[in-house]
């Protein structure tokens, strides 16, 4: 990516769906991944999106849209869950950083989405902190069920739109970003089998732009 001037909110969309597709087509470029890169953003980062997912281990975000260091702000937690700390690294990624993308990725066959369903089909949580998890992901689970939406890919993109949704009502940082044309927030479904995004929400993006289907 040419640092000449900083991307818009679709620059960054369009930059990000455009390593996926080579991703998917199994022709990555593998960018900013050298020693000359390292040195070149050792003083200073300049991500160009904030990518906020999952913790799956199949979600390693600079391999499925094919980016590099320096490239992506990544915050991730089980099920794309957030608390106070998420938002502060949001916010971060944002405001300090000058990111004018977040994007909220979550994948099918996700065990915090299931393990939400499975709780409220028999009445049994897990238990530690797990919980906490299980417990944030509810409300999209109930949300979508109440929307006569019961496939599993239907519940994830609730959770998803719930997600990006969250994020705007508790951020006022990131929502005045949003309003200003400055930002964008975007949420993606993730295939596990073909490794292909699609979009899913969309809030300040001029135009959706489905990644590949």
């Amino acid at each position: 990516m040419t640092e000449t001037r900083s991307p818009t909110p679709r620059d960054a969309f369009e930059l990000l769906l455009a390593g996926n597709q080579r991703f998917v087509a199994g022709t990555p470029e593998h960018p900013n991944q050298d020693a000359t890169r390292r040195g070149e953003i050792a003083p200073s980062q300049q991500p160009f999106a904030v990518l906020f997912g999952c913790s799956d281990s199949r979600l390693a975000a600079e391999i499925i849209f094919d980016r590099g260091l320096g490239d992506l702000f990544v915050v991730r937690t089980a099920g794309h869950v957030m608390g106070t700390e998420v938002l502060g690294s949001i916010e971060f990624g944002v405001e300090v950083l000058g990111c004018p993308l977040v994007v909220v990725l979550g994948h099918d066959s996700c065990g915090a989405v299931g393990a939400a369903c499975a709780a409220l089909e028999d009445g049994q949580t897990p238990g530690g902190f797990i919980r906490d998890v299980v417990e944030r992901v509810t409300p999209s689970v109930l949300a979508a069920r109440a929307a006569g939406r019961m496939q599993p890919e239907e519940v994830l993109d609730e959770h998803v739109r719930h997600t990006v949704d969250l994020l705007l009502d508790r951020s006022r940082v990131l929502a005045e970003k949003v309003t200003g044309g400055q930002a964008a927030v975007v949420g993606l479904r993730y295939r596990l089998a073909d490794g292909g995004a699609q979009l899913v929400a969309s809030r300040g993006l001029d135009a959706a732009v489905s990644a590949t289907s």
